[in-house]
C-alpha cells in the first residue's frame, strides 16, 4: 500500500497522468437529447423493471415508487390510535415546525419576520438543531443575479434538468425569489466566495447555460446552516430536540392540526397541538435504494411522506430517484460521501481504468451518473477490494488549471477528508461511483407551501415535489428549502391569524389501519425514524451493474 491506494490502482494513475494533456485538448462533446433518453434507458437506476411498484392503498394508490418507499407508505403505525391520550396537550403552539434542517430554521425565521409570535412557535427534530441534508450541501446556491443571466435563463434551465416535468408555478417563484435569498443570506452573513474586489464568485454546474453558483468553499450547506441556526438561537425560537413526529393530529374539522411526538430519550409520547404544522422532514437516502450507499444524514428516513400521505396528502414523481454521479467509492470509511459536482465545474473529469474521459463532466446529473454506470458495466472501471465499482475523478487537473493551492482553498473540507486516508487529492484521482444523494419527488404544493388538499398543512425542502420534476440540477436544492421554506414561514403565519384548533382526532389512522388490513399489507411498521444497521450487514458494496 502507497500513496492511500493498493498498487493495482498505482498502476491505473500512472495511465490517468499520461493522458492528461491529451484530455486537455480534447473533451467529449454534450450529448444530444436523444443521446441523453438512450443511456438513461439503458443504464440509470429508475429504469429498472425490478425497483419500483405502484402502491396499493391510499389515496397514492397507483403511484409509482422505489420498492423501499412503497413499503414505507404501506406500513402500519407505531402507535395504537385508541390508546393515545389527546385530552392532555404537552405543547401548544400557533405554528409547529417539523424538522431543523434549512427549511425548517427558514420557515421559522419567515414566521417571525412576518409577525408569529416566537412563542408560539415550536421546532421538534429527531436529532439535534440543524442535523440535516441542508448541512450536509457542499457545492452551491444558484441565483440568477449576475448581468448576463437571468430568471428567465435558469427557469428554462430547471424545466430542462427536470425533463419538463416540472411544476412550472413553483419553479417561476424558485428562480424569480433567487437573487432576493442570496441578499438576505449576506445581509445574515453567510460568508460566500468573493474575489479580490469583493463581488461574487460564481461557477458552473451541470445543465446550466450560465455561471451562477454561488459557494462557501466546499461546504456551502454548513455555512448557510450554522448562520440560520444562530439566527434562530438569538430569537430565543423554541426547539425541541430528540424529539420524533410519529404521526400527525388533525381535528374534527378535517384540518391539520399538530402531532404526536416520540421523546427518544425518555423513550415516551407527547401531544403537540398547533393551528398549523410545517413539514420539513428532509428525503429518504437513508432507506438505501437498490443497494446503493447515500451521501444522506442519518436520519433521512422519509418520515414525512409516511405521516403526510395517512392525512391525505398527495406524493408525486417518486419513480424518480437523484443518484449524484459522484460519491466516494474508496476508501471503505467514506464510502457513498459526497464529491461535489463543484469539482468538476473547476475542471475534474471523470476518466476510466485507462485514462480515457468518457462523458463530458457537466451533463445534468442523471445522465453523467448512468455514463459513469456504463463505464463501470463495461468493465473500464476499477473494483476496490470490498468489491465496490469506480472511475477516476481526476482532480489534480483544477491545480493544474487553476494554479497550485486552487484545491486546498476552494475545497478545504474534501482535500483533509482524503489527507486523512493518505491520499493526496491535488496529486492522485479520486476513486468515484454515483451515490443516493436526493428524493426529486414528494408531497404535492402550492406556490404558498400549503399541501394541495391538506388544510392546515404546509411543507417545503426535500420531502415535496414538483419544483424539480424528475432530476434536480446543482444548487437548486439549497435555493429550494430557501424558497420555500421562506414562503412556509410567510404563509403560515398569516394563516394562523384566522385559525382555530377543533377537538383532536387520530381517526384517519385508524381508517388507514383497515385499508392495510382490507389489502392483507403485512405488518410492517412506519415511520422507521432511523436506519436499521445493527446485525446482519444492511448495505452490500457489491452493487449490480445491470
Amino acid at each position: 500500500m502507497e500513496r492511500g491506494y493498493p498498487n493495482y490502482m498505482l498502476e491505473s494513475i500512472e495511465l490517468v497522468k499520461r493522458t492528461r494533456e491529451k484530455r486537455l485538448k480534447e473533451i467529449p462533446p454534450l450529448m444530444s437529447l436523444e443521446e441523453r433518453q438512450q443511456i438513461l434507458r439503458k443504464y440509470h437506476p429508475d429504469y429498472r423493471e425490478d425497483s419500483k411498484r405502484a402502491v396499493k392503498v391510499g389515496v397514492n394508490a397507483r403511484e409509482l415508487m422505489p420498492n423501499e418507499v412503497a413499503d414505507l407508505i404501506e406500513s402500519y403505525p407505531l402507535i395504537q390510535p385508541e390508546q393515545i391520550d389527546l385530552s392532555t396537550i404537552d405543547y401548544d403552539a400557533d405554528i409547529l415546525i417539523i424538522g431543523a434542517g434549512g427549511a425548517g430554521l427558514t420557515a421559522a425565521l419567515w414566521a417571525i419576520y412576518s409577525g408569529a409570535d416566537v412563542d408560539r412557535i415550536l421546532i421538534v427534530t429527531k436529532l439535534r438543531l440543524g442535523d440535516s441534508n441542508s448541512k450536509m450541501s457542499q457545492g452551491g446556491i444558484q441565483a440568477a443575479d449576475c448581468e448576463d443571466d437571468s430568471p428567465s435563463l435558469h427557469y428554462l434551465d430547471v424545466l430542462g434538468g427536470g425533463h419538463f416535468t416540472n411544476d412550472p408555478e413553483l419553479v417561476k417563484w424558485l428562480v424569480r425569489e433567487a437573487p432576493m435569498i442570496i441578499k438576505w443570506h449576506e445581509e445574515l452573513g453567510v460568508m460566500y466566495d468573493k474575489d479580490e474586489e469583493g463581488c461574487m464568485v460564481v461557477a458552473p454546474g451541470g445543465g446550466t447555460c450560465r455561471k451562477r453558483m454561488h459557494s462557501a468553499k466546499d461546504y456551502t450547506g454548513m455555512e448557510i446552516v450554522r448562520v440560520l441556526m444562530d439566527e434562530v438561537r438569538n430569537l430565543e425560537i423554541p426547539v425541541l430536540e430528540f424529539n420524533s413526529a410519529i404521526e400527525l393530529l388533525m381535528d374534527d374539522a378535517g384540518k391539520v392540526a399538530g402531532a404526536v411526538l416520540w421523546d427518544m430519550e425518555k423513550e415516551d409520547y407527547s401531544i403537540a397541538r398547533a393551528k398549523a404544522t410545517l413539514m420539513a422532514t428532509g428525503g429518504f437516502g437513508r432507506l438505501h435504494v437498490q443497494g446503493f450507499a447515500t451521501t444522506n444524514h442519518y436520519g433521512a428516513t422519509a418520515d414525512g411522506l409516511v405521516m403526510a400521505n395517512r392525512v391525505g396528502a398527495r406524493i408525486i414523481d417518486m419513480d424518480s430517484v437523484q443518484y449524484h454521479p459522484t460519491g466516494s467509492s474508496y476508501p471503505e470509511q467514506i464510502l457513498g460521501l459526497l464529491c461535489t459536482e463543484k469539482l468538476r465545474g473547476r475542471g475534474a473529469q471523470p476518466v476510466n481504468k485507462y485514462g480515457e474521459e468518457f462523458v463530458y463532466p457537466l451533463e445534468p446529473r442523471d445522465v453523467e451518473a448512468a455514463s459513469l454506470i456504463r463505464e463501470c458495466a463495461r468493465g473500464n472501471g476499477l473494483v476496490t477490494p470490498t468489491g465496490m465499482p469506480g472511475v477516476w475523478l481526476d482532480t489534480p487537473l483544477i491545480d493544474i488549471l487553476h494554479g497550485e493551492g486552487t484545491i486546498e482553498k476552494e475545497f478545504s473540507a474534501m482535500f483533509l477528508k482524503y489527507k486523512r486516508f493518505d491520499i493526496d487529492m491535488t496529486q492522485d484521482p479520486i476513486l468515484v461511483y454515483p451515490t443516493l444523494h436526493f428524493q426529486n419527488g414528494g408531497i404535492v404544493i402550492n406556490e404558498h407551501a400549503g399541501v394541495v388538499g391538506v388544510p392546515g398543512l404546509f411543507a417545503a425542502g426535500e420531502t415535496t415535489g414538483g419544483v424539480h420534476g424528475k432530476n434536480r440540477l446543482m444548487g437548486n436544492s439549497i435555493l429550494d428549502y430557501c424558497v420555500y421554506g421562506r414562503r412556509m414561514g410567510i404563509y403560515s403565519a398569516d394563516y394562523v391569524q384566522n385559525a382555530n384548533v377543533g377537538k383532536l382526532s387520530l381517526d384517519h389512522v385508524t381508517k388507514y389501519v383497515n385499508l392495510l388490513e382490507d389489502a392483507g399489507i403485512p405488518n410492517r411498521k412506519a415511520p422507521i425514524l432511523l436506519p436499521e444497521y445493527r446485525g446482519e450487514r444492511t448495505l452490500s458494496h457489491t452493487l449490480d451493474l445491470l
